[in-house]
């Protein structure tokens, strides 16, 4: 049975001991997942789970919301949106969002939908939902896994600290309460389904680095390796 006592989280370095305080107010919901998911497959693979919070939480600077892991065996590394680096073809709403980081910020697309480079600097890409059965996209909300994400983001929030909160769709909208004052760059899902009612064009690369650097902090450099050309700093940034 999966352990997902906030103590054995900890001691197993599967999650950074800084989210532990974090995390408290949903550690009962925690724990009880591990116990609803003991007789069941799911995705993605069990030391995969909360990735997410292997990130310490001091560094993360720019929160991206998805919705659940991706319900395709082999693909979903516990990072929203990513993927195993052999995954091919890409999701869709990866391509797309590759795809506005091309026209925003110059990146060509990379050929593998590995985001650790994202997270290596502070991107914290957190799904709503931490696991999904498989071939059974969304089959695991309501679970008790929002309480979780939630009081995660509170947490951020909480901190004086610089953040920029990218809410893609309205799943990740619903959270904007939670979020206070942090700056926020809202738009539709990347997905095929809504990319051109507002994703394309909305320019969440070039703005989350606006926002970072008039908070103080550093931009992101928002290549994942492989891909091709550089990228540039828009003019506003000078």
């Amino acid at each position: 049975m999966p352990d997902w006592s906030l103590e054995r989280l900890v001691s197993t370095a599967q999650i950074d001991p800084s989210w532990a305080e974090a995390l408290a107010p949903a550690a009962g919901v925690l724990a009880d997942l591990g116990e609803q998911l003991e007789a069941e497959e799911y995705l993605p693979r069990h030391d995969r789970v909360l990735r997410v919070f292997q990130q310490p939480l001091p560094t993360a600077r720019v929160l991206i919301i998805g919705q659940d892991p991706y319900p395709t065996p082999g693909h979903a590394i516990g990072l929203a949106f990513a993927t195993e680096g052999d995954v091919r073809p890409l999701p869709r709403s990866l391509q797309n969002i590759y795809a506005e980081r091309q026209s925003d910020v110059g990146i060509r697309p990379a050929p593998h939908g590995d985001l650790s480079a994202w997270s290596e600097q502070g991107v914290l890409l957190l799904n709503r939902v931490l696991t999904v059965s498989p071939a059974a996209a969304g089959s695991h909300r309501g679970r008790g896994w929002e309480h979780v994400t939630e009081a995660a983001i509170r947490a951020l929030a909480a901190r004086d600290q610089p953040l920029v909160a990218i809410l893609w769709g309205k799943d990740a909208a619903a959270v904007q309460p939670l979020l206070g004052d942090t700056p926020t760059i809202s738009s539709a899902h990347p997905s095929p389904l809504s990319a051109r009612r507002g994703f394309f064009g909305s320019r969440p690369f070039s703005r989350t680095d606006e926002m970072l650097i008039a908070q103080g902090a550093a931009p992101i450099d928002w290549h994942v390796g492989g891909d091709d050309g550089p990228g540039f700093v828009p003019a506003a940034l000078f």
